[in-house]
Formats: structure tokens, sequence, C-alpha cells
């Protein structure tokens, strides 16, 4: 039943503009080297960022909830 649900889908999807057709196949593939992928494998960059992280949490530097609550309402329009 799925299968020809997901048939008839790229069916019509066959249809869509280029830009939606492109978004369908980048979201499948994410999905699909998903399900493939035993363990995620962090960057080198993301996990320098991990060891800033936590060199700071460390040294006790944590933000003040003066600053979390501007960046909140920086971004929720608060």
């Amino acid at each position: 039943m799925i299968a020809k649900m997901l048939k008839n889908l790229i069916e019509r999807a066959e249809t869509w503009p280029r830009e939606a057709q492109e978004e369908l196949a980048h979201i499948a593939s994410e999905i699909e080297s998903e399900i493939g992928a035993d363990a995620y494998h962090a960057t080198p960059e993301e996990l320098a960022g991990v060891d800033r992280g936590l060199t700071e949490a460390r040294e006790g530097r944590f933000a003040t909830d003066k600053k979390v609550n501007a960046v909140f309402s920086k971004f929720l329009g608060s």
C-alpha cells in the first residue's frame, strides 16, 4: 500500500516546479542516509565546537539570564 502511494506521489512530483522537485529529492536523500547510517560522525569543526563548549562550562562561563532572554527576544520578536 505504501509503495503504491509513494509511486503515485513520485509521478505527481514530476509535474512540480523544479525547485520543489529538488527539495523532495534532498529530503528523500537525507532520510535514506539516516536509515543506512550506523552512527553519526561529527566533523572536525563540530568536535572543536564541542570542546570549546566543554572548556567554557568547566571554567564556569555561562550566559547570564539577561543575555539568554535578550537572544530569545531577538529571535522570537518578543
